[in-house]
């Protein structure tokens, strides 16, 4: 069964799309006005239920999902305030994720949309990353180059215009957040490893330890970081675990993975000199990260998007901003559609709705 097409009420001028993301631990509800400007934004964080186990257990979060699906919805609406009725179309994360993160938000979304007779919309979480630099900013000129680093994800890719894209280098190990978070996890930190790490390091020596760049077989904009990870393991057990190595390690190890995502990205921009350059995803809070590509903006005479930080992390909002998008041109999902966890995202130009 097709969804139905767009229906506006009698004298509506602007578009009210309702993003739902629930691709890991987080249910995020968001609700956008004309693809940037953001009504609201809800994120119930699962954080405090995966802390004990160092990471996040998808039967949990998945069962979490369920539970607050509904209550998120609600409070996104209160501080929208509109009610359902406004809502024109609903867009929904599809993949990558945990498949049964994904499989609540997809089926939640699908029959609201289902029951409201109004459009579904089936969006990448990556693309909906760089969509995350438009909220609450506008719409940047293009085209735009966007490092998208995650937990799960390092991508660098330019988008050429809405629904055109060319990934230029992914991860081909692990990725920035995941090596943040397990280092993290080694060096005797709370949950999640990275954002404390950044924190710790402010006060540490990042020459203390030394970490030699990754050679990556592949693309000339691929990267690499699980050996790093390695090296920053065996540094830890070698040194010990004392306040002084903590401090030190956290300053060398961040400043590490941040030179490779800063080499990468300033080859791309010499490149293909692109008119706008953001970073996104929930590594774009990463302090050094966001001075450094500051710097690289100055250096080439480029404008730099970084999310605001309640934007960089998963977020309905952003979902809802790429949805709007993907609606004006025409691509609306089918009700039956499923939840992907493997979802790649990849080049493309989207000719077809």
């Amino acid at each position: 069964m097709m969804a139905p097409g767009l229906r506006l009420m009698e004298g509506e001028t602007s578009l009210f799309i309702l993003g739902i993301d629930t691709s890991c631990d987080d249910t995020s509800v968001g609700i956008v006005r004309d693809g940037v400007g953001v009504l609201s934004s809800v994120v119930s964080s699962q954080e405090d239920l995966h802390s004990r186990y160092g990471g996040v257990v998808p039967e949990i979060a998945s069962r979490n999902h369920l539970a607050m699906m509904i209550p998120v919805l609600t409070e996104a609406l209160r501080k929208a305030g509109l009610t359902l009725g406004e809502i024109a179309a609903v867009a929904v994360t599809q993949g990558p994720g945990l498949m049964g993160s994904l499989l609540v938000g997809v089926t939640f979304g699908k029959s609201l949309a289902a029951g409201l007779g109004i459009p579904i919309i089936a969006v990448n979480h990556l693309e909906a990353h760089v969509y995350s630099s438009f909220l609450d900013r506008g719409v940047p000129e293009f085209p735009l180059l966007c490092l998208v680093v995650s937990g799960g994800h390092s991508d660098l890719i330019l988008m050429e215009g809405h629904g055109k894209y060319l990934v230029l280098g992914i991860t081909r190990d692990d990725a920035p957040g995941e090596v943040f978070d397990k280092v993290g996890r080694e060096l005797g930190l709370d949950y999640p490893g990275g954002p404390h790490m950044d924190v710790v390091a402010e006060e540490g020596n990042a020459r203390a330890f030394q970490f030699p760049i990754p050679k990556v077989s592949g693309g000339p904009f691929d990267m690499s970081f699980s050996g790093l990870k390695t090296r920053a393991l065996l540094a830890i057990r070698s040194s010990g675990k004392t306040e002084e190595t903590v401090r030190n390690l956290s300053a060398s190890f961040r400043e590490a993975v941040v030179e490779v995502l800063e080499m990468k990205l300033e080859e791309a921009l010499r490149e293909f000199h692109p008119r706008t350059v953001a970073v996104t995803g929930g590594v774009s809070r990463n302090r050094l990260l966001r001075e450094r590509v500051k710097q690289l903006g100055g250096k080439y005479g480029v404008p730099v998007l970084l999310p605001q930080p309640q934007y960089c992390t998963d977020n309905g909002a952003m979902v809802a901003s790429c949805g709007y998008f993907r609606l004006q041109r025409g691509q609306v999902a089918s009700y039956d559609i499923n939840a992907i966890a493997d979802l790649e995202l990849k080049s493309w130009e989207d000719d077809e709705p």
